[in-house]
């Protein structure tokens, strides 16, 4: 029996780029969108129930043990809501990318950006090496 040979590395087909689906990725950010409400809902609750559990206590920080705890907490929250803010402003804009076409387009260097990234990443803009830049 002959030995075979493997094919000359430059005779190897390579493989046709992914194109992108872009339900499947309207779909990604929809589930995005539907899961940052609802934590944006939570962490406003627990805003609203922080800020009621202190309203009749001590507005003095300096000298209340437990003032500066409570407004860290306070400010945490708020950071993780403005957090959340900013991601569905994300969302919505990659929506709009893929209204208009320019979905899985990299912002910075205009090379596709790949769809490993977007599946992990949905609301990417740049390519990984832009990202990294």
């Amino acid at each position: 029996m002959p030995a075979t040979r493997p094919p000359a590395a430059d005779s190897t087909p390579s493989a046709p780029p992914r194109r992108l689906d872009p339900d499947h990725f309207a779909h990604l950010l929809a589930v995005d969108r539907e899961e940052t409400l609802r934590r944006l809902g939570q962490l406003t609750a627990d805003f609203v129930e922080l800020v009621d559990a202190t309203a009749s206590s001590n507005d003095d920080d300096e000298h209340d043990p437990e003032g500066s705890t409570l407004a860290f907490e306070r400010s945490q929250i708020d950071a993780l809501v403005q957090q959340a803010r900013h991601h569905l402003d994300e969302v919505e804009a990659a929506v709009t990318r893929i209204a208009d076409g320019t979905y899985g387009v990299c912002e910075s260097c205009g090379q596709p950006v790949p769809p490993e990234r977007l599946e992990a990443r949905p609301v990417a803009r740049t390519c990984i090496g832009c990202a990294r830049t």
